[in-house]
């Protein structure tokens, strides 16, 4: 057997156990029993049972006389029945999906493994996401991308490095908004060109397309070779970090570049639309003077701007963002906060004895900046665990919150302010803060209502100090928002309208537990 099989079993189960016993199951009996716990699959009644701790693990259906041990392969069919009884409808492609996602996790295992990872601990944790998204059926598939010798070279997983292509966009063919002078510092355009930097997958995928061909036909685009230098893979995949001095000599600073990439990964074809690039002209500069406000606590990645080609617009473009220099307090380094509970090394978790003083300054850096971005400058942010960096100092204690994305952002101004709340309590409490609270108990398991006290007097000292009715509510309601990613994917919804249940408040005193998940539109 492939050496790599079992292990990405394993990864593969987790995520897919967790949107079903998320969206699609209560507890049946007590809790927790020697270290196990059973759920009742709601449609169908099937009993499930898995091994508990902070992913859920090893799961066993009930055949009514045996519990009998279920692979992803079977765990898929199960989630297929439960999922057509839950729904009324069958959903070929996603159920393809989810075994497409085990085999890519097989292959980025055996890749990864012939890697050496990199020295900065800021990007082993960047590539450190080889499970993914601990709450999607299929986390690690690519549709449209091609097979996997295809793309590994470009992921985060396999610690990929590779240079970008350079392209020249006739000048009368740019569109450029915002800053994006540093593009042109990338290599040396033609006489009458401008500089376009393109991801090398995303022109792979491209190319063939008529109006792609016709552009290069016509002259409107020209190709320029390869960087001299490799960018580094992260966790977003289509985002890559553009190293600063020496491999660029010159260069002021380190950047980011975001592209389109037109592969579905997790809910989305990761297309750059033409209204996401004019949202973010119209938000950035407001999250971007929101977190100048809070000081040294928290910073922001700042999108300056972006470059495309007329004709191409949402195929080529690029959105140039912020490096780490210049953000990230001096003596601290920078860690990806969903690497936090993947594990990765030189996590700082692993270093802990107390967990509590770390989860005081951690809280410290996360809630009152994101607070403050809402209740004082109108900005709900994406500050979910795969858009929040977290720098810690020597010791590892964080000491300061690093935010990104402008994509999903929301402007008061333009948002239902509920929809604006209700969507920052899912990044910030369910994805962020219980994946990292989960994450110390499991290590250290006496101090859960300890951490959470801490958390809920961090937002009653905001509501406090600066007057945010909604975090008063917050702390009284019974359930919060969980995406519900398996329920959204089943059904096609939009990948900006995706479906939600209710799941416990970790916030609330006393936690009261629903009985049935409930579904909710909430964006």
């Amino acid at each position: 057997m492939n050496p790599y099989a079992c292990e990405a079993d394993a990864l593969a189960v987790t995520p897919l156990l967790n949107c079903l016993l998320r969206e699609v199951a209560v507890l049946a009996g007590e809790p927790v029993v020697a270290g196990r716990a059973v759920h009742r699959l709601c449609a169908t009644g099937r009993m499930l049972s898995v091994r508990t701790g902070h992913r859920p693990s090893a799961p066993r259906l009930w055949t009514g006389g045996a519990w009998q041990p279920l692979r992803h392969a079977d765990l898929v069919d199960l989630t297929v029945q439960e999922m057509r009884a839950v729904t009324g409808r069958a959903n070929a492609v996603l159920a393809a999906e989810m075994a497409d996602s085990r085999r890519a996790v097989e292959a980025l295992l055996a890749a990864r493994a012939r890697r050496t990872p990199p020295e900065s601990l800021w990007l082993r944790s960047e590539q450190a996401l080889v499970m993914g998204h601990p709450y999607h059926p299929a986390p690690k598939a690519r549709s449209g991308g091609g097979p996997p010798e295809t793309w590994l070279r470009y992921t985060p997983e396999t610690r990929a490095r590779f240079p970008l292509v350079l392209l020249g966009i006739r000048e009368d063919a740019v569109l450029d908004e915002g800053d994006t002078r540093c593009l042109d510092a990338l290599g040396q355009a033609p006489l009458g060109f401008r500089l376009l930097p393109a991801h090398p997958w995303q022109l792979d995928l491209t190319q063939h397309l008529p109006a792609v061909r016709a552009a290069f036909a016509a002259g409107r685009l020209v190709r320029l070779g390869l960087t001299p230098w490799a960018v580094q893979a992260t966790a977003s995949v289509r985002t890559v970090h553009v190293p600063g001095s020496p491999e660029r000599p010159g260069a002021v600073g380190d950047l980011f570049l975001k592209f389109s990439l037109d592969v579905q990964i997790t809910n989305d074809i990761r297309r750059i639309r033409g209204h996401e690039l004019s949202q973010a002209r119209r938000v950035d500069p407001r999250v971007t003077a929101a977190f100048r406000d809070v000081g040294g606590r928290a910073a922001w990645l700042s999108e300056r701007g972006h470059r495309t080609v007329r004709g191409l617009e949402e195929t080529f473009p690029v959105v140039v963002r912020d490096g780490l220099d210049g953000h990230v307090v001096p003596g601290a380094t920078a860690v990806l906060v969903a690497a936090l509970t993947e594990g990765f090394d030189g996590n700082p978790l692993d270093r802990l004895t107390d967990p509590l003083p770390w989860w005081s300054a951690y809280l410290d850096c996360v809630v009152p900046p994101v607070l403050d971005a809402y209740a004082r400058h109108g900005v709900a942010v994406e500050c979910h665990a795969q858009n929040t960096l977290i720098a810690v100092d020597l010791d590892g204690t964080p000491v300061q919150a690093v935010f990104r994305d402008t994509e999903g952002a929301k402007v008061l101004a333009e948002t239902p302010r509920e929809a604006a709340w209700q969507r920052l309590v899912y990044c910030l409490v369910v994805n962020n803060l219980t994946e990292i609270a989960n994450a110390l108990v499991h290590r250290f398991p006496w101090v859960a209502d300890a951490l959470w006290s801490a958390a809920r007097q961090r937002f009653q000292q905001y509501d406090q100090e600066h007057g945010l009715p909604e975090a008063g509510v917050l702390l009284t309601a019974a359930t919060v928002p969980g995406k519900a990613n398996l329920l959204s994917r089943w059904i096609d919804a939009d990948g900006t309208d995706p479906r939600y249940v209710c799941v416990p408040n970790p916030l609330a005193l006393p936690l009261r537990l629903p009985k049935t998940p409930h579904v909710s539109r909430r964006r």
